[in-house]
């Protein structure tokens, strides 16, 4: 690496305080160039997403996250003032509880509990520790989340807010209402509400799309309120609507910044020259990384605590958006960039020394923060020099031991970590994966894959239901997992059925026993009550 290399190719926005560092991706000098007439279909195509074409036809649908930071560039006036009223209502909603005007029965809530899980959970939780706490003194509440249907998991949230539940909100999210883990979550909430003497409906929140059975029982059981999921937002773009902008703005977060930190980077990324705009320069650089078929991991390096959640949501919206088997011909392709990282400089203690000698298979993105901390550091060394500089020098030192052995980095520099520049990095990386999504030619914004799972799942529970009404028409019989698949019809199914078995053995609710034998696969399961 040169220094006119860097001078060539480390791109500064000014009106954003962000400048993108590609002149350690070794790509040759004619490689942008080529890409410009790829890339002006690209920019079209999403000049044509912003206003209102049919992203996803297999749902019929428009994407419109874009016009969440932007209502006036909303297609049609209905959609425009269902934005806007949402924020006004989702201000005026947090201004009356953190006032006390909405409040528990036993006084002013100060836990904040969000049920959601993939896109109705990651957004939240990254915003929330990212920007909580940012000043002196406590937020406004105290955020936690059931976001997995993990029992263990759900007791350790709710042993966390203790005996504070009687001064806990519930935000419920999810847009269909139907989410199982979601609709589980709830349940668990709702009935450690009830433990504890507590009328639950007076602590639930909705945000959920219209008529929804989710939106059925909130307005049955008089839930405080209920705020609206759009088709046209997708889960894993759904940051900056009710889904993430309420829970942020119940914690005390600035959202306004929020949308125009996002805003501002809509502006920027919008112009339709490679060379110019951030968005499409790191799509380009993920199609030279990967061949534009995978080929190569993005590793995502954030040197700030702050951003430690920062690779798992980019995680989903990656993952989820690229990872598809056919493209928009219907040919199969397998497209899709696996996501992975932690922050720095803990993963020079972790998995850089594979980065820098072992397999050569990926990627990495830098992101450096140039503020340090609110107030003045701490000399920890002479000369002045404090935790800050020894977190930069671990960086520059990390990024070029990389460089010494040909392993390609990118490096996003920010100002801060504020509600704004959040809002910028959210934005910047929606437009990245919409216009990498072009390039290779497949649908960023549907998610096939994930229905199959949620469809194999549910099997998997009829599976259970079948076993358990077998061993308890039978109470006292030992059953092998083989035996028992035979008994319910289903002799192929054995596998599952003997991992069914082993969950149902483990739990003492179910009254089920094992009785060991050898081989394993003899052992026998017994329903006694």
């Amino acid at each position: 690496m040169t220094w006119s290399r860097f001078q060539q190719l480390c791109q500064h926005y000014p009106s954003l305080g962000v400048s993108l560092d590609l002149s350690r991706m070794p790509f040759p000098d004619d490689y942008l160039p080529s890409l410009e007439p790829r890339f002006a279909e690209a920019f079209t195509a999403m000049a044509a997403l912003e206003k209102g074409a049919i992203a996803n036809p297999d749902e019929n649908r428009m994407v419109g996250h874009y016009w969440l930071r932007a209502p006036q560039l909303a297609p049609t006036k209905e959609i425009a003032d269902a934005i806007t009223s949402t924020l006004t209502a989702i201000k005026y909603f947090a201004a009356r509880v953190h006032k006390g005007e909405i409040s528990s029965p036993d006084g002013r809530f100060r836990e904040l509990l969000v049920i959601g899980i993939g896109g109705s959970a990651l957004g939240p939780q990254l915003v929330s520790h990212a920007l909580g706490r940012l000043k002196a003194g406590r937020d406004k509440m105290r955020v936690h989340f059931f976001d997995n249907t993990d029992p263990d998991g759900i007791d350790y949230v709710l042993k966390e807010i203790g005996s504070q539940l009687k001064r806990t909100l519930v935000l419920v999210i999810s847009k269909s209402g139907g989410t199982v883990e979601t609709r589980n979550g709830m349940l668990e909430a709702a009935a450690a509400f009830k433990a504890a003497g507590l009328d639950y409906p007076k602590h639930f929140v909705a945000v959920t799309g219209a008529g929804s059975k989710l939106e059925q029982i909130a307005q049955q059981e008089g839930w405080l309120a209920h705020f609206p999921m759009w088709d046209w937002v997708g889960g894993r773009t759904s940051e900056l609507c009710a889904v993430g902008l309420l829970p942020a703005a119940l914690q005390g977060i600035k959202i306004d910044q929020l949308l125009a930190g996002a805003a501002a980077m809509d502006k920027v990324t919008r112009k339709p020259v490679l060379t110019e705009n951030p968005a499409a320069l790191l799509a380009a650089m993920w199609y030279w990384a990967t061949d534009g078929r995978g080929a190569r991991d993005m590793v995502v390096l954030p040197y700030k605590d702050r951003l430690l959640l920062f690779s798992r949501y980019l995680q989903q919206l990656v993952m989820e958006s690229l990872g598809k088997e056919l493209d928009l011909q219907g040919r199969v392709v397998n497209q899709g960039i696996a996501v992975y990282g932690n922050k720095g400089s803990t993963d020079q203690h972790a998995y850089v020394q594979q980065l820098r000698e072992g397999v050569n298979n990926f990627f990495v993105t830098f992101i450096e923060v140039l503020r340090d901390r609110q107030g003045e550091s701490l000399e920890v060394e002479g000369g002045g020099l404090t935790s800050g500089d020894y977190l930069q020098g671990f960086l520059l030192g990390t990024r070029d031991a990389l460089s010494e052995k040909n392993r390609p980095s990118i490096t996003l520099t920010v100002p801060d970590v504020s509600p704004r520049t959040l809002g910028m990095l959210i934005a910047l990386y929606e437009r990245v994966v919409g216009l990498y999504a072009s390039l290779i030619g497949i649908n960023a914004y549907h998610q096939p894959g994930v229905e199959a799972g949620k469809k194999a799942a549910g099997g998997v529970i009829a599976l259970k239901l079948k076993i358990v009404e077998a061993l308890r028409a039978a109470p006292g019989t030992p059953f092998t997992a083989e035996t028992l698949a035979a008994r319910i019809g289903q002799p192929e199914k054995a596998e599952p059925v003997f991992q069914v078995l082993e969950h149902l053995a483990a739990n003492p609710g179910a009254g089920v026993k094992k009785d060991a034998k050898t081989p394993w696969w003899e052992s026998t399961y017994t329903f006694s009550g």
